[in-house]
Formats: C-alpha cells, structure tokens, sequence
C-alpha cells in the first residue's frame, strides 16, 4: 500500500476513535445521564483525570487531523514536501502511542477499582450509615467472603446492587471504562501502524504519481 494511501486510511479511522474516546470520557462524568453528581463531586477519580479527553482524545485527534490533511494533500502529488510532514506525522503518532496508552492504563485502573458510589456502610463498623467511597476497592476491609465477591464484581452482577446512588452506576462505568480501554488500544495499533507509515514517508516520500 503506498505511503499517501495508508495516511488516508489511518487518519480517519483515528479521527473516529479519538471523538469516541471523548464522548465516551464525557459520559463518565454523567453517570445516569445526571450532573447533579459532577456538580456535587461524586465522581470516580479516574473518570475526573479525563484521561478519554486528553489521552484518548485530543492528543489524537491532533495527530489524526495531521494525518489525514497530508494523505490527501498529496494526492497525485510526487513529493510535494511529504518528507517533512512525514516525519511531523510520525513524531505526532509518537505523541498519540503515549495519549492512547495513558487512557488505556487509567481506565483500567478505573475498571478495577469501581465507581464511587453511595453504599450501606454496615459491614464497615457504622452501622447503618450510607457512605461515598468505593466499596468494590475498599473491599480488603471486609470480611472475606465478601471480599472474594467484590474482586470479582466485573462478573458478578449479583453484587452491583451495593451502590446505591447513583443508579446503574456500576454498569455505567463498567461499559464505558471498558469502552476506553478498547477504543485506546484500537489507537495504538493505529498510530504505530503511522509511525512506521511515516518513517517510511521520510525515506521515499508518497509513491503517488511516480
């Protein structure tokens, strides 16, 4: 596949994922379709870093925009300067291998942890008082059989009704977390894919009209 070619696939399909990556982030920060919780502050710490934002999303979406401007500036163009803005795409998909990683890793840390959410404190010595926390990461507080259930409550639906507030959070995160971490990972390939596509363009420059 010619090097102008390549660009004209990958930018797009990156133009893509980074605007579903901020959707997606955004969306975490209105568990429920509710802002009264961003407002309050009882949002996930990883959902607040907005790593889908800046990591998945404009870090890329500057590196896609790039990309695809210059595969199909040149089109039928033999060099028209591609060697230097090969190498500006390479160093910018550089930049977005690192964006893509960083939201994938915190939003698998995001995954792991759970929401933040309100739940019966009881099993905390409290009584019965409704606490704010994360009752899935908290779990090493707990006794163990229920401990052994929280490190498990991914695939364990049964215990996603100890957050109470907000409703369906823990689907909510679950889905969308896990929606980052494949739309990052998609972003990885994609980007290195363009680097070694831009380090090609430095060498040849774009195979059009030659």
């Amino acid at each position: 596949m010619c090097v102008g070619k390549c660009s004209r696939i990958v930018g797009p399909c990156l133009l893509v994922l980074g605007t579903l990556s901020v959707v997606a982030n955004i969306l975490l920060l209105l568990p429920s379709g509710a802002s009264k919780y961003l407002v309050e502050g009882h949002i996930s710490k990883h959902a607040k870093a907005m790593p889908g934002i800046w990591g998945g999303g404009i870090i890329v979406l500057l590196a896609a925009t790039h990309i695809t401007a210059v595969g199909w500036r040149c089109t039928g163009c033999s060099d028209c300067g591609t060697r230097s803005n090969a190498f500006i795409s390479a160093v910018l998909s550089k930049l977005a291998v690192l964006g893509a990683a960083a939201c994938f890793v915190l939003s698998g840390v995001g995954l792991t942890n759970g929401p933040l959410c309100s739940y019966n404190a009881s099993k905390h010595g409290h009584g019965h008082e409704i606490l704010w926390g994360y009752p899935f990461l908290d779990a090493g507080d707990q006794e163990p059989d229920i401990r052994g259930k929280a490190e498990n409550y991914i695939l364990d639906r049964r215990t996603w009704s100890i957050c109470l507030e907000p409703e369906g959070v823990v689907a909510w995160n679950v889905v969308l977390f896990s929606l980052l971490m494949l739309i990052s990972a998609a972003e990885m390939v994609l980007a290195s894919l363009q680097i070694l596509n831009g380090c090609l363009g430095c060498l040849c420059g774009f195979c059009e009209g030659k």
